[in-house]
């Protein structure tokens, strides 16, 4: 059996912000081609990642504020990943969210992050 075969079965893809937390961030007005767009962003490579099932099960439906990677070294990626996707978008950021993405990205000045924004 070829190793990145079995590799590749050992990864999950995840969406970066997901699909309940889009929901409560907005897309629940949106219409149902809209969501399905959301959920099938291949117009940004930080929509969808690929993570450990175990990572993917950790995280569930939460934000930065109840869950960061268990990889100190992603925090600062992941925090302005998660900015990227939320601003692409336009989903709210709830107040306990903008708190923990500051803590985090406080800590990286000077790392821009760019958007193309999907509507």
């Amino acid at each position: 059996m070829d190793w990145l075969a079995v590799a590749a079965r050992a990864l999950d893809f995840d969406h970066l912000a997901p699909l309940a937390e889009a929901w409560d961030s907005g897309t629940s007005a949106w219409t149902p081609k809209a969501r399905e767009a959301y959920a099938n962003d291949l117009g940004d490579d930080r929509a969808l990642i690929a993570v450990s099932a175990a990572s993917n099960r950790s995280k569930s439906d939460q934000d930065p504020a109840t869950w960061q990677p268990p990889a100190a070294g992603y925090r600062c990626t992941y925090a302005a990943d998660w900015v990227a996707m939320k601003t692409r978008w336009r989903l709210s950021i709830d107040p306990a969210e903008q708190m923990a993405l500051t803590g985090i990205l406080d800590s990286y000045p000077n790392s821009p992050i760019s958007v193309a924004l999907a509507r």
